[in-house]
């Protein structure tokens, strides 16, 4: 351990050597104070010819945040703010000389393309969360929740309000006219709200803001100046109910023999979205059989590793306030709570006899859930999360007698999420805990009865935000028969059964198992041009997280350090230039030293907004506790990768960034190239068009194949793989106004493994990467086609001693989704979706374009045709 503890030693305490090095100069706050108006109010047209704007004055002196910090920007800006009782309206002018170079492009709700200006509200004033309202010039809204201080800004939230532009010769204009009840503020005979308005001088990549934020600030929220003058305003206790009915059509190719599978398929369904400002702070949203036909389908991925792959929430239910029930507590995706646990596949499968046909669900039906949420003036954070889904059977047909077989049980879930801000918005402690509960029957015994998770988490920032101190801490609890905790010891995430680890063991007798993990982690955020971090992360062997979070890999601690280097002005040919050196350890609680690695990367941006991204990685130390899936620990090769990546101006209507990813390991152990890129074209301000292919070759010559019994003695088998993928992302963009636009997105992939020169280990932890392994002889190893078995007779003595299966694969899938999207009125759309997709298996001696030609060019495909149809009822 004197390894580890001397880097995270140094690490952590180098930074305080620094601690008085640069101090951040403190901005004043500027202020704006509007009022209320007499007469009518202001037509949103975007014309500022109402006489009620005259009540207010304008806020102007705007400042250049980028490319050029704190110097005047090359057209002013300047805006207007008043209120009345259900509403605040806001008009902003946008100065330019060359009216007629205003670039309006126009996109989806949250496309932010051309010429635009925006809002930003801090209601709660708390100096780390507010409410974003942008507009273009082409008058395509955008909104979005921002949280951590300006580093999460989430825009799936969608909130009703109403704004128009116009062009004339001074330039352009905005108005907004934003409900009341679409913001969060507590009561008070005064208000006092955290203020920012931003624009966006597209045809020099310029910003501009109302409040200087210097580009060293710790923040974003933090920064902003105040809105003063809100006087005698009530909090708005909204209601809205959206039902929904859909109609969808399966069409796919026709199965010989099998019930289920006859060609097509039909359903018409319904359900309710809702929200009830239970206060103005804290807001109710529920769902009753939520449908999701509309999103868009999930990347393919393949993973060699076995390890589960995460695919980002994309359903609307949840995505909205995501970042409140967020518990990031280590690194990468481990989260307390991940929501695609709710409504998964069933986890159970029937079981079945030769001739029986099975209708399989694809997913857990949603109940009903519903989500409390908000921040209240004095700064709780509070969420709530409730979802049941319902009992999923599995119809098994046995020549027309039908019978059905659970195969997901009734399951409840829980998340609460509970955080307290205090001196001064510097410091906040928080908590969570989650519950799943599921009511078992005998043939689903294998999954856990009971889960449950608490964790506790603090962020203390002082010197004007710019050092942070933060941590957190998890417990988990899972319970249920002896078989689903023995399931859980040995799962891929745990490996109790590991045959050289002395600190685990596989108990079969266990009905619990209880877990701890954490980070703590102490920073630099602002002032000046440097930043470092540095911390320590630990899971313990038994924490388990997995029914309604994500959790990679338990049995691990890890030291990191991080130091980073950014411009705040152009130099020379270059808008900005950052660098970043980052290095991390890892131990498992055994006391193994399993991981060392150091990372560089750098960035730099031209005058002309091309870029370039460079990074370089040394590995010395490689051990996996994982690889042999129970076996013993596994060393690879010590290894080194690069990386390099341009890109073109982006704003260009012909734009593209391309790069390359390449590793390779000592005695050419494995070797790792992708190369990868985006082309953009956008001929007219209403249609863009890209793709994105992408290409991979992966050969490794210790690949896990599987494990075999010999003789009483565990065989760990490896191959020489030559992996291939290739892939690419296609989208069509097509605006036929703010409101009406049709989206199409489609993705081929193909991945195909060869394997040869199998071999068994030896020495798992051997320096030389030959003595690792035993490779057969030819005339050790011979291949059935008939069975697709590799037998291996060792020692050649003519006698079988066992076989393993031909691992060759050749994966192909093709996924489209084509959508109509018409928001109809504010709140209320109507959704035409075609979905297509095939999926196949090839021949894995065929080359890549060959798989793809006979798997998805050659094949029949699956679709869904699908027609959504929402009201927004605000009440």
């Amino acid at each position: 351990m004197k390894p580890f503890l001397l880097l995270f030693v140094g690490f952590f305490f180098y930074p305080l050597l620094l601690f008085s090095q640069e101090a951040t100069k403190t901005i004043p706050k500027r202020i704006y104070t509007t009022s209320t108006f007499e007469g009518e109010a202001p037509k949103i047209d975007g014309i500022l010819d109402d006489v009620s704007w005259n009540s207010v004055t304008w806020g102007t002196d705007f400042i250049e945040n980028r490319p050029d910090e704190n110097t005047p920007p090359t057209e002013q800006t300047k805006f207007k703010i008043m209120y009345d009782a259900k509403f605040l309206y806001v008009a902003i002018r946008a100065i330019d000389a060359n009216p007629d170079q205003i670039v309006k492009r126009l996109s989806r709700r949250d496309g932010f393309d051309g010429d635009w200006v925006e809002i930003n509200i801090d209601s709660y004033h708390d100096l780390r969360t507010g409410f974003s309202f942008t507009v273009t010039a082409a008058g395509v809204k955008g909104d979005e929740f921002i949280s951590n201080n300006g580093n999460n800004w989430d825009g799936s939230w969608n909130p009703i309000w109403y704004t128009k532009t116009n062009v004339d010769s001074e330039g352009w204009t905005a108005e907004m006219k934003i409900p009341l009840s679409q913001l969060r503020f507590g009561k008070s005979e005064e208000q006092i709200w955290g203020l920012q308005v931003q624009r966006r001088f597209f045809r020099k990549e310029e910003r501009s803001t109302w409040q200087r934020i210097p580009l060293d600030a710790p923040g974003w929220v933090s920064e902003f100046g105040e809105l003063h003058g809100l006087k005698n305003i009530k909090p708005q206790k909204q209601v809205e109910i959206q039902p929904y009915v859909v109609t969808q059509l399966d069409t796919y190719p026709e199965e010989a023999g099998n019930p289920f599978r006859d060609g097509n398929d039909f359903s018409l369904n319904g359900g309710i979205d809702g929200k009830i400002g239970v206060t103005n702070d804290l807001t109710l949203d529920f769902t009753i059989n939520p449908d999701f036909g509309q999103v868009e389908a999930d990347p393919a991925a393949i993973a060699l590793d076995g390890f589960q792959i995460f695919f980002r929430e994309q359903r609307p239910f949840f995505v909205e306030n995501k970042n409140i029930f967020d518990y990031e507590f280590a690194n990468g995706q481990d989260n307390v709570f991940y929501s695609r646990r709710i409504g998964r596949n069933p986890q159970g499968y029937p079981n079945t006899s030769a001739g029986e046909f099975v209708d399989q669900p694809q997913n857990s039906t949603i109940l009903g859930a519903a989500k409390f949420s908000g921040k209240t003036k004095n700064g709780w954070s509070i969420g709530v999360l409730e979802s049941v889904t319902g009992k999923e059977f599995a119809e098994i047909d046995n020549n027309g007698t039908r019978r059905n077989e659970l195969v997901e049980p009734l399951t409840n879930y829980f998340v609460g999420r509970l955080q307290k801000d205090f001196n001064e918005r510097n410091t906040f402690i928080g908590g969570i805990f989650t519950a799943t509960n599921r009511r078992l029957q005998d043939n689903l015994n294998f999954l856990h009865r009971a889960a449950y998770t608490g964790g506790l988490d603090f962020k203390h920032n002082w010197k004007d935000r710019t050092f942070y101190l933060e941590g957190n801490v998890v417990a988990s609890h899972v319970a249920g028969s002896k078989e689903a905790i023995k399931l859980t010891q040995e799962s891929l995430t745990h490996l109790f059964q590991r045959s050289d680890a002395g600190h685990v063991d596989v108990d079969p007798n266990k009905t619990s198992l209880t877990g701890t993990g954490g980070r703590f982690e102490f920073g630099k955020a602002g002032g000046g041009t440097w930043r470092y971090d540095a911390g320590i992360i630990w899971r313990s062997p038994e924490l388990e997280l997995n029914d309604v979070g994500f959790l990679r890999q338990a049995d691990e601690v890890r030291q990191y350090a991080n130091v980073g280097y950014q411009t705040t002005k152009s130099v020379g040919k270059f808008r900005r230039i950052s660098a970043r050196f980052s290095q991390f350890t890892t131990y498992d609680f055994e006391g193994n030293y399993n991981r060392i690695q150091y990372e560089f990367n750098g960035n730099m941006q031209f005058l002309n907004n091309w870029f370039i991204d460079v990074g370089a990685a040394h590995k010395p130390r490689i051990f996996i506790n994982t690889f042999l899936r129970g076996g013993p620990r596994w060393r690879f090769s010590e290894e080194n990768f690069g990386y390099a990546f341009f890109g073109t101006d982006e704003r260009k209507k012909l734009r593209t960034s391309w790069g390359m990813v390449y590793s390779q390991a000592k005695q050419n152990n494995f070797q790792f190239l992708e190369v990868s890129g985006d082309v953009t074209y956008q001929p007219t301000n209403a249609l863009r068009i890209s793709i994105g292919p992408q290409y991979n070759s992966n050969p490794n010559k210790t690949q896990y194949v599987t494990q075999v019994d010999a003789s009483g003695n565990t065989r760990y088998i490896l191959g020489t793989i030559d992996n291939q993928t290739l892939s690419a992302s296609i989208r069509l963009n097509y605006t036929i106004n703010p409101n009406l636009s049709i989206q199409y997105y489609g993705q081929p992939f193909v991945s195909i493994g060869r394997y040869k020169d199998f071999k068994y280990v030896t020495n798992s932890i051997a320096d030389n990467l030959n003595d690792r392994f035993y490779q057969y002889q030819p005339n050790e190893i011979t291949f059935d086609s008939t069975s697709d078995l590799y037998q291996i007779d060792e020692g050649a003595d003519g006698n079988v001693n066992y076989s393993f299966g031909n691992p060759d694969f050749s994966f192909v899938q093709f996924r489209s989704n084509l959508v109509l999207r018409w928001e109809y009125i504010p709140g209320s759309e109507l959704f035409l979706v075609w979905s297509q997709g095939t999926t196949g298996f090839g021949n894995a001696r065929d080359h890549l374009l060959q798989s793809l030609d006979n798997q998805i060019l050659g094949q029949q495909p699956e679709n869904i045709f699908l027609m959504k149809f929402t009201y927004r009822f605000v009440l």
